[in-house]
């Protein structure tokens, strides 16, 4: 373990770990892209050696399956250390810019710097991707990175917490075991970025903390991200695509779609369609869905008990079990479960569910479907279904969204020259590639002036009629 932190004073042994870390992110200022490369090709071979026992760890915290571990958990960081070790000598090279008419005579170039020491609060659940993944961006950059990653998944952490010991030195990255006070005690140093992957309200807290040291951020959060489904969508398709999307995880994804708006002329054919995609996908020899090994669980009790009574709220209030609906609670299952007629009133519909459950509200019109969309909070992702292309030009026109896709969901997770990320109540900032890497990064202009040469001399006080004149032609034509 490269953090055993002494009982004496825990708080002490962290702020000691932070100054440490201040005085290799001095050094790693000057780093270059080789050295870099090198700290994630570590990573990548450790990856590789030990994937088993990645896949039993989310095994052993959620059920996960060990495919959906390779393709959800693994693939994601390696793509990632991937794309970066590619692009990385060219993303720190200096860029020149044009210089405007105004400057004639000077340089100017836009030099990448590193941010420096940085804090990465990671999720439970996807515990390995979105720890790793953010770390790999950090060290891109050239950042120093003391990770504190979920307590709600022990086995993933401890991995985590045993990776990073056997790579680095505890001054170059770190992991800090513990409950939600280490969090809190952690945000009271004045880290150079804070990289937040969780909820919209935890998000608040964490950004109010490093407004105290003017620290900038990233928080990647969440919300109800919606899903059209419009009048001239291709049921199958969009029924299977939605499928995988919502129910990879058990639906524990902060991309999944959160409720479907279906044209009314729709929702009986996309019903059966998605029945038709769950017994293909999660019960092809008709044993059960619970008997899937596909199909992974409910995290902890207290999230099963939220999601039971989400459907049972819903159900109360007059929603119907379009399928689904069965919980075990012994093994955390919660069958895959669609609702029809849902109302706002039902908790299904003011949260972000974080569970199998999809809700189905119906409309007459796409500008219904988009002013409801509008009349909630911005989401992380919105999908949309359809082949019209003046539609789909409205939607995204018309809305606002971290991202969206067309005709398919979640998959741009997996895009890395994409920038993923929110907008405000879902997020600030954006990661992965080169978006990742800057989040990281300070952009620093540099002007370069050539001795003797001087713009401005006659803009210089004492102000006379030639500056007034030069000052009235700049405004006017540049």
């Amino acid at each position: 373990m490269n953090n055993p932190l002494p009982t004496e004073s825990k708080a002490q042994n962290r702020k000691r770990l932070f100054e440490d870390q201040s005085k290799t992110a001095q050094l790693w200022r000057s780093s270059n892209p080789l050295s870099r490369i090198e700290r994630l090709i570590k990573i990548r071979s450790w990856i590789k050696d030990n994937q088993q026992a990645i896949r039993d760890a989310l095994k052993n915290d959620f059920g996960k399956p060990e495919t959906e571990t390779d393709l959800s958990e693994i693939f994601p960081v390696t793509a990632e250390i991937n794309h970066s070790i590619k692009h990385l000598k060219k993303w720190m090279s200096p860029k020149s810019v044009s210089t405007p008419l105004p400057m004639l005579g000077t340089s100017s170039m836009i030099y990448i710097e590193p941010k420096g020491r940085a804090l990465i609060i990671s999720p439970w659940n996807y515990p390995f991707n979105l720890t790793i993944g953010p770390l790999i961006s950090a060290l891109s950059a050239g950042c120093t990175a003391i990770i504190k990653p979920s307590e709600m998944t022990p086995h993933t952490s401890e991995l985590i917490s045993r990776m990073i010991s056997e790579l680095f030195k505890p001054n170059e990255v770190a992991v800090i075991l513990g409950e939600v006070d280490v969090s809190q005690d952690l945000l009271q140093l004045p880290f150079d970025h804070i990289f937040f992957t969780g909820s919209p309200a935890v998000g608040k807290i964490v950004m109010k903390a490093a407004a105290e040291h003017l620290t900038s951020v990233t928080l990647e959060l969440g919300g109800k991200s919606p899903a059209i489904v419009n009048r001239d969508a291709n049921c199958k398709d969009a029924a299977e695509k939605l499928i995988w999307g919502k129910y990879v995880n058990c639906g524990q994804t902060c991309i999944s779609p959160d409720y479907l708006l279906v044209h009314e002329s729709q929702l009986e054919t996309l019903l059966v369609e998605m029945k038709v995609a769950l017994q293909k996908m999660y019960d092809p020899d008709f044993n059960g869905i619970e008997q899937s090994p596909d199909m992974a669980r409910i995290v902890n009790d207290k999230h099963f008990d939220r999601l039971t009574r989400t459907i049972e709220d819903a159900v109360a209030k007059g929603a119907e079990i379009s399928f689904g609906g069965t919980a075990k609670p012994h093994t955390r299952y919660i069958e895959p479960t669609i609702l029809t007629n849902v109302t706002d009133q039902m908790l299904v519909m003011q949260k972000e569910i974080f569970g199998p459950i999809l809700p189905i509200v119906t409309y007459n019109s796409l500008e219904e479907a988009i002013a409801y969309v509008n009349s909630k909070p911005k989401p992380l992702a919105l999908y949309y279904f359809g082949k019209n292309s003046e539609d789909t030009s409205t939607v995204l026109r018309e809305t606002s969204s971290g991202n969206a896709v067309i005709n398919d969901c979640v998959l741009h997770y997996l895009h890395m020259e994409l920038p993923f990320g929110g907008v405000n109540n879902s997020g600030i900032g954006k990661a992965h590639g080169y978006h990742g890497f800057l989040a990281f990064s300070n952009e620093k202009g540099v002007l370069k002036q050539r001795i003797g040469l001087n713009n401005v001399t006659l803009l210089r006080p004492p102000y006379g009629i030639r500056a007034r004149q030069i000052i009235a032609s700049l405004i006017k034509w540049f």
